[in-house]
């Protein structure tokens, strides 16, 4: 082999090697903490969806600001993965001057919180349908959250999903970009493994 063969050889294999290591990155990045289920709407969550929905999510691509979005100065306290909405809807009538942040990818759910919203007239609680990551490293500046919970996120019991997991190193990095100094973090978890 000559000198150049042996020198485009030792150029192609470490393309290919920063290749690999770039696509290992970009795929870390893209393991999501939740799998798209079909769920079934109801037509009430249907309608709610289709109609309120559009009046209470928030852009995915807009930096938050509490002032244009609830016209108040109050403290604004999210949810990640707030499920059918029943702890949030019950956090919104206790403290009605908190700003709340309701994050969820699941349809139903969703369409759940809205009809409850709507039935019960709340004002202070406002929508992203979408991956919490995404949200958080898009749409919030550093130290803009007064708390965050996160309720019951899915274990992912077995070792090999343990990747999948919301509650990870890099996860508890982010979110301690957007939690103001005093902000709180509310976690809990029925799962013994994922607790410790």
């Amino acid at each position: 082999m000559t000198l150049s063969q042996e020198r485009l050889k030792f150029s192609i294999e470490f393309k290919f090697q920063i290749f690999k290591e770039l696509m290992s990155i970009h795929n870390q990045h893209k393991i999501r903490s939740f799998v798209m289920r079909a769920g079934k709407l109801t037509s009430g969550q249907k309608r709610a969806v289709d109609e309120l929905l559009p009046q209470l999510q928030l852009d995915e691509v807009k930096t938050f600001n509490k002032q244009e979005i609830f016209s108040n100065n109050n403290p604004v306290w999210m949810d990640i993965g707030f499920g059918n909405g029943e702890s949030l809807i019950h956090a919104a009538q206790l403290y009605p001057d908190v700003n709340f942040i309701g994050i969820e990818v699941h349809t139903p759910g969703v369409g759940h919180l809205l009809l409850n919203i709507e039935k019960l007239g709340l004002k202070n609680i406002r929508i992203y349908h979408s991956d919490s990551v995404e949200v958080l490293t898009k749409c919030f500046e550093e130290n803009t959250l007064d708390a965050i919970h996160i309720y019951f996120p899915d274990p992912w019991h077995k070792k090999r999903h343990h990747k999948r997991r919301l509650v990870n190193e890099s996860f508890m990095k982010l979110i301690s970009k957007k939690l103001k100094n005093d902000g709180r973090l509310h976690l809990a978890t029925d799962w013994q493994n994922y607790a410790e």
